[in-house]
């Protein structure tokens, strides 16, 4: 409202000027009481009138139109603040479960953050903003306050290349913690699946999937997901069990790195064993 008034007084101060003066002349004729002054009263305060209400008609739609623009403008910027403390709101969230995990981890975690996402059906790999700087190594397990999201395959000065559970070179070792029956763990493209699991083999509907203690590539007990289902399969004779993982690997945003190196020759040896599988 202040810049209104002070555009409109630079804009129009000449005019503001001349009303003055003629309200003070008027002013100054009201006071004067002879007869032959009364026509020239009556004439001066009706043209007078009717001048104020031109004015104010010419005025009034600008002076909206200004208001109209200051409050969207406001509106705008209100929008905008809101949206921020939103998302502040949720990374404080996120932020404060990562605090938690630190806190319950027996394993050294460093803090990192997804700066860049590669994904295709077969090939899923994120970048971290962490690398040989912050003791990054290859082979190091990165998860989230909801579980493991994959593992470490190359570091940089500052960032690593981190592949995913939706990545067909990644399999591993897991154990499903209710019957403690232990499988392989991939992704086939399209989901990520425990093969080759006896019809024998206790596996439910929602039972929770963690790493294996057999597992050299991760800790034991990361949760990995939940089962959702299984099928048949050719032979008739194993279930391929399908596993849906905790943590949403599209929309994850900060991360933890485990300060875990595997064991390189008990890492060859479960990798000839899941060759052989």
């Amino acid at each position: 409202m202040k810049g209104f008034f002070s555009k409109f007084w630079f804009g129009y101060k000449e005019y503001i000027i001349v009303v003055l003066l003629l309200v003070l002349s008027l002013s100054v004729l009201s006071l004067n009481s002879k007869p032959g002054i009364k026509k020239v009263k009556a004439f001066a305060f009706g043209g007078f009138a009717v001048l104020t209400s031109g004015v104010s008609k010419v005025v009034e739609p600008f002076s909206t139109a200004f208001e109209v623009k200051n409050l969207r403008e406001e509106n705008a910027q209100l929008m905008l603040q809101v949206n921020r403390l939103r998302e502040y709101g949720i990374q404080n969230e996120e932020l404060k479960k990562q605090l938690a995990l630190k806190d319950s981890s027996k394993y050294p975690l460093i803090s990192a953050k997804v700066v860049s996402r590669f994904a295709s059906t077969s090939q899923g790999n994120f970048i971290i903003n962490a690398g040989d700087d912050e003791s990054v190594k290859t082979g190091m397990p990165v998860i989230n306050s909801q579980g493991l999201l994959g593992v470490v395959t190359t570091v940089s000065k500052d960032y690593s290349i981190v592949r995913t559970l939706r990545n067909r070179e990644l399999k591993f070792a897991v154990k499903n913690q209710r019957s403690r029956f232990d499988g392989v763990l991939e992704w086939n493209g399209k989901e990520l699946s425990i093969k080759n699991v006896p019809k024998t083999y206790d596996m439910e509907v929602g039972d929770r999937i963690v790493t294996s203690d057999f597992s050299t590539k991760f800790p034991p007990s990361i949760p990995v997901g939940v089962v959702a289902g299984g099928n048949r399969d050719k032979t008739g004779i194993f279930n391929n069990i399908v596993v849906t993982p905790y943590a949403d690997l599209m929309r994850i945003e900060h991360v933890f790195v485990i300060a875990f190196v595997p064991s390189v020759q008990k890492n060859n040896l479960e990798l000839n064993l899941i060759k052989n599988n």
